[in-house]
């Protein structure tokens, strides 16, 4: 039976899946759709990595079948996520290149699947996100991070938008006034669905540019894409140092997010 201690998902090139051993390509099957992914070992833990965007960076933020993802997950038995995710920053404390280990979010996405208890026998589940990341396992990257010297935060405010444009220096502005730190189109709902789901999951937001209305220039994907290649080395270095020493039993709660309704 295949299966997978933690798990990564991210972006290609994030993350260094050459250093695996015995690496390949499975493919899952879930309630929600088929989920393609790579499965190998390291240091005798067993990791899988998702490709969030699909291979080739095809699928846009607003189709990405986020459920199918998280179910994929859980059913090859992870217990720890670690994502990453590109984002602009509203914080100029934040700057490009910068990595922050966001610890909440604001939801401005609008036609998305949010969560697996739709009612009928799966039931309802108001699940309680009043710590919407693992703070032990955003505590654990953040050393790592430290350790590398590596420049990150502890903490920031994630602002989830629907993409796949990006947002309006008028809607930046407000994020502003609510409280955010950091803009992308990926973050939710996938922590939702991995605490529904009973697994740990933190993230690792890469900080491209400035965002609209902050930058000095007009925004570009181009920009973003020169920006994480520009990150990758060093979330590669830090997400393999997570990988290869935090614990793989949790100490934290995440895991009874979805008591409430029973298991998936």
């Amino acid at each position: 039976m295949v299966r997978a201690d933690l798990a990564v998902i991210g972006g290609t090139g994030v993350y260094r899946a050459d250093m695996l051993e015995e690496s390949m390509e499975i493919e899952v099957q879930t309630s929600y759709g088929s989920v393609s992914l790579r499965k190998g070992s390291l240091k005798g833990r067993e990791i899988a990595f998702l490709a969030r965007h699909g291979k080739g960076h095809t699928v846009p933020p607003h189709l990405i079948n986020y459920r199918a993802n998280i179910s994929a997950l859980k059913s090859l038995g992870v217990k720890r996520i670690i994502a990453t995710a590109a984002v602009g920053s509203l914080n100029e404390k934040m700057k490009p290149l910068d990595l922050v280990i966001v610890d909440q979010f604001l939801d401005f996405t609008k036609g998305r699947e949010s969560t697996f208890y739709e009612g009928g026998e799966k039931g309802v589940l108001h699940v309680d996100m009043t710590e919407p990341y693992c703070a032990e396992t955003a505590r654990f990257i953040y050393g790592q991070a430290r350790a590398l010297d590596l420049p990150a935060h502890l903490g920031g405010c994630y602002v989830a938008t629907e993409g796949p444009r990006f947002e309006t220096p008028a809607e930046i502005r407000m994020f502003r006034l609510l409280g955010g730190d950091v803009v992308g189109m990926t973050g939710v709902p996938e922590a939702v669905l991995a605490r529904e789901a009973g697994m740990c999951y933190a993230s690792i937001a890469m900080v491209t540019n400035y965002a609209a209305g902050i930058s000095p220039a007009a925004l570009s994907h181009g920009e973003v894409v020169e920006a994480v290649k520009s990150i990758n080395a060093n979330v590669s270095r830090l997400i393999m140092a997570v990988l290869e020493n935090i614990p793989l039993e949790p100490g934290c709660r995440c895991g009874r997010g979805p008591e409430e309704a029973g298991k998936l």
